[in-house]
C-alpha cells in the first residue's frame, strides 16, 4: 500500500539533533553513474545516543566511515539513513552511486541535454548523497569534480576555483570552495561544454570579480543583455542597500531543460535560458525587462537567501518577498516606477487576489505543508513582496535601510525567519508591529469599504474606513489588520489640500488597525476628492463610491503615475459594466 504524505507544521519545528559545518565532495562524473564521495563534519546539538537520520532518495550506498572506520551501526530507512551509536564530533565519509541519465525527476544532478546540472531547492540535495537536506543546517563546501575533458571541458560549481589539473587519461579535475556557510539546496554543480561570455565588475571596495555567462554554442551573441543586466543589478544593490558581492567570481549558465525559471545558487546561477538569451530581431521589450528582473533577482539573493537564508521552509518568503521586492526596486530605479508598479498590482489583482479566493488560499507564511514543491506561489512571492513593500511605506526608505542593515548584521551567516525580518524594522522604526504580523499569518484578500462626509461649517472632512477579509477555506476566523493607507485630498480644481489634523500637518499615510475607523481632518475648504490607496499601499480592494467626475479629475490631477492610471481603470470598468448590463 502506497504511504500518504504526511503533513509538517511550522509550530513542530525543532533544532536539529546535529548539524555539519564542513563537507568534502568528490564527484566521479558520469552521465550514466557518477560517484559521489562526501567527507563531512558532524557536531551533535541534542542529547546523546540519538541517531543521526539523513535523508536520501534513490541512490545506492557503497561505504560508510566514521573517523575513517567501517560503521556497522547504521540502516536504511524510508527517510533516507538512519546511524546510531556515534561520538559528539566526528568525521562521516559515505560513498554513493547516482544515475544522472536516468534522473527523470530534474532534482539532484541529471542531464540537460548534452551538460550535466544540478536543482537543490527545495529538497533535491538528497538526490546527491545522504545529508541533513535542510535549510537550517548551513555547512561550508569544498567540491572536487572529475570528469572526461572532451564531453565536459567546464566543471563548475559554488565558491572560487582553488585548484584543476588533468590526470593524463583524457579526464581533468577542478576544486571548488566556498567559504560562505551555506544549507545544500544552495549546492550547484555544472558540467558541459559551453561558450562563454567573460566580463569583470569592479566592487564599491576596489575588488575585481570575474563575471562569466555560460551558454549553448553558438547562443554567444544573445547573451550580452544579460551580461550588462548582472552588471547594473551589482552596482544598483551597493548603491541602494550597501551590498557588496563577496566571491571572487560570478557566474551564470543558461539550461534549456530547467525545472524552474531560474536558481540562486551560491556563485553559480542556473537559468532557464528563456531568462539570458535574447536577440534585438526576435525579442521583444518584454523579454528584455524579464531578463533584467530575472538577473537582477537571482543576484540580489546573494544577501537576501544566500548569506542569510530561511531558518524552515515555512519561512521561504523571507527570502523570495523580500527579494522579490528588492528586484521590483530595482527595475523601478533603472526603468520607469510608474510602469513598474502598474505591473506589479495588474500580477496581484488578476493572478494572487484569486489565489487568495480559491482552495489554494494560503498565508505568506503558511503553518502547514504537505509538498514545499506547491507553496512556489504568487501569495508567497508576490503577496510576500507587497508585506515587505508595506514595512517600507510604514517606516520609509530611511528608516527601512537602517532595518535592512540591522538585520544584515544579527543574522549574516544564519538561518532566519520572517520574525526576525520584522524585529529588524521594529527596532529601526521604533514603531509597534504586532498586529501587522497577522499579514504573515492570516490568509485572504482584504476588502477596505471607505465612505466620507463633509461639514462645511466646520471645514472639516471625514473618513470612514472598515476592513474586512472574507473567510477562506484554511481559515474561517478572520481578524484585523494593520493596512497602512495612502491618501491624498483634491478640490474640483485638481490642487492638493494639504493633510491637517488639529491644525498640524499630518502624514499621508493612514494607520488602519480596527475593523471600523474614523479619520477627520481640518481646514477642508471644500467637499474634497479623495485619492485613495496611492501607490496601491496595501494588497486590499478598496470600494469607494466614485462618482465619473471625480475619477476623471484624478486621471488629469492626481500626483501619482499609479493614482491616474487606477482611475481611469475604474472609470472603464464602469462603463464596460453599463454596456453589458445595457445588453442583457
Amino acid at each position: 500500500m502506497m504511504q500518504q504524505p504526511q503533513a509538517k507544521y511550522r509550530h513542530d519545528y525543532r533544532v536539529p539533533e546535529y548539524t555539519i559545518t564542513d563537507i568534502h565532495l568528490d564527484f566521479d562524473l558520469k552521465a550514466e553513474n557518477t560517484t559521489v564521495t562526501a567527507v563531512s563534519t558532524v557536531v551533535r546539538q541534542g542529547r546523546s545516543g540519538v541517531p543521526l537520520l539523513l535523508n536520501g532518495e534513490d541512490l545506492h550506498l557503497l561505504s560508510l566511515r566514521v573517523d575513517d572506520q567501517e560503521w556497522t551501526h547504521y540502516h536504511l530507512d524510508t527517510p533516507g539513513l538512519v546511524i546510531e551509536k556515534l561520538p559528539a564530533i566526528f568525521t562521516l565519509t559515505i560513498k554513493t552511486l547516482i544515475h544522472p541519465a536516468n534522473n527523470a525527476a530534474l532534482e539532484g544532478l541529471y542531464l540537460s541535454g548534452s551538460a550535466l546540472c544540478t536543482q537543490c531547492e527545495a529538497e533535491g540535495f538528497r538526490y546527491i548523497t545522504f545529508y541533513l537536506d535542510r535549510p537550517d543546517v548551513l555547512a561550508r563546501f569544498t567540491t572536487r569534480i572529475l570528469a572526461d575533458k572532451k564531453r565536459y571541458p567546464f566543471l563548475l560549481s559554488n565558491g572560487n576555483r582553488i585548484a584543476y589539473g588533468e590526470t593524463g587519461d583524457g579526464r581533468h579535475w577542478v576544486i571548488w570552495e566556498d567559504p560562505f556557510p551555506k544549507p545544500c539546496y544552495l549546492f550547484a554543480l555544472v558540467a558541459g561544454d559551453f561558450d562563454v561570455l567573460c566580463d569583470s565588475f569592479t566592487t564599491r571596495s576596489g575588488r575585481e570579480v570575474a563575471l562569466e555567462l555560460f551558454v549553448d554554442r553558438g547562443n554567444l551573441e544573445r547573451a550580452d543583455w544579460a551580461m550588462a543586466s548582472l552588471k547594473r543589478a551589482m552596482r544598483w544593490d551597493e548603491t541602494r542597500f550597501s551590498l557588496e558581492y563577496d566571491l571572487d567570481i560570478y557566474m551564470v549558465v543558461a539550461v534549456d531543460l530547467f525545472n524552474m525559471g531560474a536558481m540562486e545558487n551560491k556563485g553559480l546561477n542556473v537559468f532557464n535560458a528563456k531568462y539570458v538569451l535574447a536577440r534585438a530581431k526576435t525579442a521583444t521589450d518584454v523579454d528584455y525587462l524579464n531578463i533584467e528582473r530575472v538577473i537582477g533577482h537571482e543576484y540580489f539573493h546573494n544577501w537576501t537567501g544566500n548569506r542569510i537564508t530561511c531558518r524552515d521552509w515555512f519561512q521561504l518568503s523571507l527570502k523570495e518577498g523580500l527579494t522579490v521586492f528588492r528586484d521590483q526596486e530595482f527595475s523601478s530605479d533603472i526603468g520607469s516606477r510608474a510602469i513598474n508598479r502598474i505591473n506589479n498590482v495588474r500580477v496581484m489583482r488578476s493572478a494572487q487576489f484569486a489565489e487568495d479566493a480559491s482552495p489554494m488560499a494560503h498565508p505568506v507564511r503558511p503553518d502547514k505543508i504537505i509538498e514545499i514543491n506547491n507553496f512556489y506561489t504568487l501569495t508567497v512571492y508576490e503577496k510576500g513582496a507587497e508585506v515587505i513593500r508595506m514595512l517600507h511605506t510604514l517606516l520609509g526608505e530611511e528608516k527601512f535601510q537602517v532595518g535592512m542593515r540591522r538585520y544584515v548584521s544579527c543574522h549574516d551567516g544564519s538561518a532566519a525567519t520572517c520574525e526576525d525580518f520584522v524585529v529588524a524594522m521594529e527596532e529601526a522604526g521604533d514603531i509597534d508591529l504586532t498586529l501587522f504580523r497577522r499579514w504573515y499569518s492570516q490568509s485572504g484578500t482584504p476588502l477596505v469599504t471607505v465612505r466620507d462626509d463633509y461639514n462645511a461649517e466646520l471645514g472639516q472632512y471625514t473618513l470612514h474606513v472598515a476592513q474586512m477579509t472574507p473567510p477562506t477555506p484554511d481559515q474561517q476566523e478572520k481578524q484585523a489588520l494593520h493596512i497602512p493607507l495612502d491618501i491624498q485630498l483634491h478640490d474640483n480644481h485638481g490642487q492638493v489640500i494639504p493633510l491637517q489634523q488639529s491644525g498640524a500637518l499630518v502624514n499621508s499615510v493612514l494607520n488602519v488597525t480596527d475593523s471600523v475607523q474614523t479619520f477627520i481632518f481640518d481646514h477642508v475648504p471644500s467637499l474634497p476628492i479623495p485619492s485613495l490607496l496611492r501607490e496601491f499601499s496595501a494588497p486590499v480592494k478598496l470600494d469607494y463610491p466614485y462618482s465619473d467626475q471625480q475619477l476623471i479629475t484624478l486621471m488629469r490631477f492626481a500626483t501619482s503615475d499609479f493614482s491616474r492610471w487606477d482611475a481611469a481603470q475604474n472609470l472603464l470598468s464602469i462603463y464596460i459594466r453599463l454596456n453589458v448590463a445595457r445588453y442583457q
